[in-house]
């Protein structure tokens, strides 16, 4: 068993509030002086400098053989670097005013080695060849002590060597170049059209991501990635002042691995879901969503309550993805399988022995399941992992069995397997990469399906739009699952809309009562940037992808509160 890997970071993540004259100063700089050495922190910056480059490969290079040749001469068996740069970009709204607009930049380099058969790390933020060979010291210094109490030395699966190499989010718009003013523009116009259709409150927020993320191995690696991410979101929020109940309906955006483009809000990704519902793919028009929202909380208020009871679930991909991400993502992690790690989201009721069986039915036929960190669009997207491996596409659940886990370098061969799944990911420059969720999608039908049809073949049921509160207890195997929207199926037809409505199951049973799943057509992605694991924890931006899906006899719930 490996001993759990011990960090250290030199004055990681301090928070600087930059001061007025700072501000001004650093306002006024031409590029030039942008292009000075910088020796990383984390702090409040000026988003002109978000858009100039600190070093090139080439420079990271140097630094990253700095900290390679230093561990190798202590006597570490294996050694990666990891130089990032970490931007981030949050607008915020509510209503008619600006609450914040925050530019944040983190930038350091952490150092992973082995030596006496021991994992060791160390990070800092002071990124100059001196800093470099210090920290990789204190990792092999860690990495020694921690030898001592080590059972059993780290195996390493093989991975190639790929040279000098870069890859980057292959994005139309780079939203860091995008004026503040044109987003605060965007989302206050959401705001005013919600408004104008009678909402009480409505807040909304822009948040871009770019993980610039250099990686390089004793293994002859050197991987230089440049990767984007964008959320635009919002909630408004109906009050019925004579009944004294209120609605809330969140934006049906999807957090993406893409650009600014997302906004672009094209006609040809527009879906017109059941129910009169207008749902998006690949792009999203936040304006017209905010307005469709307003009215819809107006019905959500006015709905009848739902009468408990077994219904067949119809459920769409917004709402989806959640349940997949906690019966399906979390449970197959295999240091959660092993109990290795159980922080935030417990161990897993898929044991070993259960994958050794090959036949363990955890859902019906239609059933199948992959892991992808290759899926353009998506949160998880990149060429290569945390550990220098390049990503790939693998099967987690086969018509129904499960028939794999999400493994890393050194744990695959507690599979009987060669070669890394790819899905080592650390949040930043400070944190030790470890194993992280990849993106898990249901995979749609094999038969032309579309939701309507789906539909017409139900005769009571409830179709679900939105992911809303849920509880999973800590093997991710009994659950209940809200939502934002429920409409009601009788005899074929949509006849009206629900509220107070949660399904409970478990993941065994809700899973072997999928019956259909619709074809490729309808299949769409959501996910979330905040997926949390480990202790100190860290967050992972992950997507899960499904076409609408039927369920049946599943157990529904009223979740309305009397006083």
């Amino acid at each position: 068993m490996t001993a759990r890997l011990f960090s250290q970071s030199e004055n990681e993540f301090k928070r600087l509030k930059m001061k007025r004259r700072d501000f001004i100063q650093m306002a006024g700089l031409g590029a030039g002086a942008m292009m000075l050495p910088f020796t990383g922190y984390s702090h409040e910056i000026d988003p002109a400098r978000m858009l100039v480059p600190l070093m090139d490969a080439s420079q990271k290079k140097v630094l990253a053989d700095v900290a390679l040749n230093t561990a190798k001469s202590l006597g570490a068996s294996y050694t990666d670097v990891r130089i990032g740069r970490y931007l981030n970009q949050f607008v915020v709204t509510r209503e008619r005013k600006v609450q914040g607009i925050t530019n944040t930049e983190s930038y350091g380099a952490g150092v992973r080695v082995i030596a006496n058969g021991t994992w060791g790390f160390a990070a800092s933020n002071d990124v100059t060849p001196d800093g470099i060979k210090k920290t990789t010291e204190r990792a092999v210094a860690i990495a020694k002590a921690n030898s001592k109490f080590q059972k059993e030395p780290v195996k390493l699966a093989a991975t190639p060597s790929y040279g000098e190499i870069s890859w980057k989010t292959p994005i139309v718009k780079n939203g860091f170049e995008v004026p503040v003013k044109e987003k605060v523009d965007l989302l206050l116009n959401a705001n005013a059209k919600a408004m104008e259709k009678g909402a009480s409150f409505v807040n909304s927020i822009m948040f871009l991501v770019n993980e610039q993320k250099y990686f390089a191995s004793s293994e002859g690696s050197y991987i230089d990635q440049d990767v984007h991410r964008t959320w635009p979101n919002f909630q408004v929020s109906m009050v019925d002042r004579a009944s004294g109940s209120f609605k809330t309906r969140a934006a049906f955006s999807a957090p993406v691995g893409m650009g600014y483009e997302y906004l672009d809000g094209k006609a040809s990704d527009k879906i017109q879901g059941p129910g009169g519902i207008i749902l998006y793919n690949n792009s999203y028009d936040i304006v017209e969503d905010a307005t469709m929202a307003a009215e819809q909380a107006k019905e959500m208020i006015a709905a009848k309550t739902v009468e408990p009871g077994k219904y067949d679930l119809v459920l769409e991909p917004s709402h989806l993805w959640l349940t997949i991400h906690e019966s399906v993502g979390h449970p197959t992690e295999l240091d959660r399988v092993l109990g290795y790690e159980a922080n935030y989201a417990g161990t897993s009721f898929l044991t070993f022995d259960k994958w050794q069986s090959k036949k363990f039915k955890f859902g019906s036929d239609v059933v199948n399941f992959v892991a992808d960190k290759t899926q353009v669009g998506s949160l998880g997207a990149v060429g290569y992992d945390d550990e220098g491996v390049k990503c790939k596409k693998w099967d987690i659940i086969k018509d129904g069995v499960l028939v794999n886990y999400q493994a890393i370098r050194d744990q695959v061969s507690l599979l009987g397997q060669n070669e890394s799944h790819g899905c080592c990911y650390s949040q930043s420059w400070s944190d030790v990469q470890f194993q992280r969720m990849a993106n898990i999608s249901l995979q749609p039908g094999k038969q032309q399906l579309t939701p309507d049809q789906m539909i017409a073949g139900v005769e009571k049921g409830i179709y679900i739009v939105k992911d809303g509160s849920f509880s999973i207890d800590q093997q991710r195997y009994n659950f209940q699952f809200g939502g934002v929207l429920f409409f009601e199926i009788k005899n074929g037809k949509i006849v009206g809309m629900l509220k107070d409505v949660a399904y409970q199951a478990n993941t065994q049973e809700f899973w072997n009562s999928c019956v259909q799943v619709c074809d490729e057509r309808d299949y769409r992605l959501n996910g979330a940037f905040n997926d949390g694991k480990g202790q100190p924890s860290q967050s992972n931006a992950v997507s899960h992808g499904s076409a609408t899906t039927r369920f049946n006899g599943v157990n529904v719930i009223n979740t309305a509160r009397t006083i």
